[in-house]
């Protein structure tokens, strides 16, 4: 039987491509697929517009799924998720994506892939499509072997630990995720809702989901924590502390606490999407950098000559 594409359907097919994420993790390739996670992160993050979601194309072959093209949050900049066996696809793929994932910008259409910089057979796919490859938007992937026993995490006194089952406090929430990503001001009221959508994806525990409380009671780091049980994965997202209180520890002990919990429950490997040092400094080692390939269409869908 050939394999076929079809448009995504949400929900139906959310868990499909979970499962497909899962079947197919690993770390060692060329070409690395999401972890779950992250796949479910991106589903339930406020940002995501569902009314794009059927841009999505799924490949199966007899019924199974072997390859998805997506974006994230935003239409134009995509991801390419796929079986090793199954890499002749990937031409197609990044047509799919120019005819159905390109984003509308004032001079014409923009579409964006990330690819493993290990990837040479996708890199030369995309080359030839008319695709350039920049230097200075890249996404890395660490990983961290976690050890039994676990290290002490210390927080300086009057600072505690805890995690969202013993006190989730939405607008505590609200506002260190707010000043984490160094927004300016009080957050807004009504992205509120936004805080509750993330907390109602199904594998959210607030017992991994760890903050940092001050003193005087507010919440002032908070680290994100999933735990993907089939591959004994804990992949971290979000990470953020209030300015105010950077360079104390804080946001490492945050971490570092999500991280042992999931060791508790039998994780063996946790990944960040990111190589800031920050995340070296506590033991994580970047194992891949993607790098994004840009190509330019005019409004009909024709390439436009790349310009530096």
């Amino acid at each position: 039987m050939s394999v076929t594409v079809r448009s995504y359907k949400y929900p139906d097919d959310y868990e499909l491509v979970g499962q497909f994420l899962v079947n197919t993790y690993n770390v060692e390739g060329q070409h690395r697929n999401w972890l779950q996670p992250r796949w479910e992160y991106m589903h339930y993050h406020p940002l995501l517009d569902e009314s794009s979601l059927d841009k999505i194309g799924i490949w199966e072959d007899a019924g199974e799924i072997v390859g998805v093209v997506h974006h994230e949050h935003r239409m134009g900049e995509i991801y390419i998720e796929i079986i090793p066996d199954y890499s002749y696809l990937k031409k197609e793929m990044l047509e799919y994506a120019q005819e159905y994932l390109y984003r509308d910008e004032n001079e014409g259409r923009l579409l964006q892939v990330f690819i493993n910089g290990t990837d040479d057979e996708f890199e030369a796919i995309a080359e030839d499509l008319g695709f350039h490859k920049g230097e200075t938007h890249q996404e890395d992937m660490s990983q961290l072997k976690i050890v039994d026993p676990f290290p002490s995490i210390n927080v300086p006194e009057g600072f505690r630990l805890k995690s969202l089952q013993e006190d989730n406090d939405l607008i505590k929430i609200h506002r260190v995720l707010h000043r984490g990503f160094n927004h300016p001001g009080e957050p807004p009221e009504e992205e509120l809702e936004g805080r509750k959508k993330m907390q109602s994806a199904p594998n959210f525990r607030k017992d991994l989901t760890i903050i940092v409380e001050a003193p005087d009671g507010n919440f002032v780091s908070f680290c994100g924590m999933w735990y993907e049980a089939s591959n004994k994965v804990a992949y971290v997202e979000p990470v953020a502390t209030d300015p105010d209180y950077r360079r104390m520890g804080l946001g490492k002990a945050a971490v570092l606490e999500g991280i042992r919990r999931c060791g508790e429950l039998g994780a063996t490997d946790a990944y960040v999407g990111s190589g800031q040092t920050f995340y070296i400094t506590m033991g994580f080692r970047k194992i891949f950098t993607c790098y994004l390939w840009t190509k330019h269409l005019d409004k009909s869908g024709y390439q436009i000559a790349y310009q530096l």
